[in-house]
C-alpha cells in the first residue's frame, strides 16, 4: 500500500504542492488529476524519490522510499523515454537487469508481454522503426517488467488506437488482480472513470476534490436530464424555476438543471406528451472537473 501524508513541496515561494495526503491500497486504481502545472508531476517525484518534500512523508507498505524500494516502483511518462537505437529485446533487457532481474526471467516475461501486446514480430525491430504508438507499448512493458508493487501512469494511452487502448487496459486489469497499486493520470475523463474508484483533483498544488468517485458525483447532484419524444414543451421547460439550459444534444434534449428537486417538475410538464426517453444523468467527472477547477479560476 502507498501512503501519502501531507505532503508539500516548495520552490522559493511557489508552493509546488501543499498538504496533499492519500492512500492507494494494494490493487487499487486511483486517479491523480490536474491542469498543467497543478503539481501532478512533482507528486510523483516526491513518490518515486526522485526529490525530497520539504514536509510530509511517503510510505511504500509501511517504509519510507530509497535507493532500494525504487526498484518495485514503475512509471510510465507522458513524454517518451526510449534508447531509440536499440532494439526492442535490448531495450527490454536493458531496464530489466537495472530492476535487479535475471536474464533468464526477463527473456520469458518480454516474450510474454509482445505477445499480449501483438508485436512479438518486433522483437528485434529498432524502436526507431516502430510506429508512435507501438513504442508506447515498449515504454509500458518497460516500466511494468520487473511486476511493480506500484505502478505511475501519466497518459499511458497516448499515440494509441481503441484497439491498443483495449490491450493496454486488459493489461493494467492484470497488473491489478496481482495488487498493484496503480496511480493514474490523464486528461481523459472517461479513462479515469473507466478505472478509478478514488481520486484527487489538484489545483496549484492543493487538493480540492478529493474521496471516492461514487461519494463526489452524488455530492455534486444530478444536474442533467435526457429527453427524446415528439412536439415536446421546450419554452415552458425553459421557464421552470431551476433550470439552467435546454439544449439539443445528439438528436435528444438536454435540460441542466441546479438540483434534482428540479427534476420531478419537467417530468410533469413531460409525462403527457409521446416521450421515448427521461434519463436522469448523473454527472461526468468531466463536467465535475470544469466546475471545480474552473471555478477556482474566477
Amino acid at each position: 500500500m502507498l501512503e501519502v501524508k501531507h505532503i508539500a513541496k516548495y520552490y522559493g515561494n511557489n508552493k509546488a504542492v501543499s498538504d496533499l495526503s492519500f492512500t492507494v491500497k494494494d490493487g487499487e486504481i486511483f486517479g491523480l488529476l490536474g491542469e498543467n502545472g497543478a503539481g501532478k508531476t512533482t507528486t510523483f517525484r516526491i513518490i518515486m524519490g526522485l526529490i525530497d518534500a520539504n514536509e510530509g512523508q511517503v510510505l511504500l507498505d509501511g517504509r519510507e522510499i530509497n535507493y532500494n524500494t525504487t526498484d518495485r516502483i514503475g512509471f510510465v511518462t507522458e513524454e517518451r523515454s526510449l534508447l531509440t537505437k536499440l532494439t526492442v529485446l535490448e531495450q527490454l533487457k536493458f531496464y530489466g537487469v537495472l530492476k535487479g532481474l535475471d536474464e533468464r526471467t526477463i527473456e520469458r516475461d518480454i516474450d510474454n508481454w509482445l505477445e499480449k501486446f501483438e508485436i512479438s514480430s518486433y522483437k528485434n525491430r529498432k524502436i526507431k522503426e516502430l510506429s508512435k504508438g507501438n513504442q508506447q507499448k515498449i515504454q509500458f512493458i518497460s516500466a511494468i517488467i520487473n511486476h511493480p508493487k506500484l505502478l505511475i501512469l501519466d497518459e499511458p494511452f497516448t499515440g494509441l488506437d481503441p484497439i491498443n487502448v483495449k490491450l493496454m487496459k486488459e493489461a493494467i486489469y492484470t497488473l491489478q488482480k496481482e495488487g498493484c497499486s496503480i496511480i493514474f493520470s490523464s486528461h481523459q475523463m472517461e479513462y479515469i472513470e473507466d478505472f478509478c474508484e478514488k481520486l484527487v483533483i489538484l489545483v496549484k498544488g492543493h487538493p480540492v476534490v478529493s474521496g471516492m468517485l461514487k461519494d463526489i458525483k452524488e455530492e455534486y447532484g444530478i444536474k442533467n436530464i435526457m429527453l427524446r419524444g415528439e412536439e415536446l414543451p421546450l419554452e415552458k421547460i425553459k421557464k421552470v424555476k431551476g433550470v439552467i439550459s435546454v439544449s439539443k444534444v445528439r438528436g435528444e434534449i438536454e435540460v441542466k438543471i441546479e438540483d434534482k428537486s428540479v427534476a420531478p417538475k419537467i417530468f410533469s410538464l413531460v409525462k403527457n406528451f409521446n416521450i421515448t426517453k427521461y434519463d436522469l444523468v448523473e454527472p461526468s467527472l468531466n463536467e465535475i472537473f470544469i466546475e471545480k477547477v474552473g471555478g477556482i479560476h474566477e
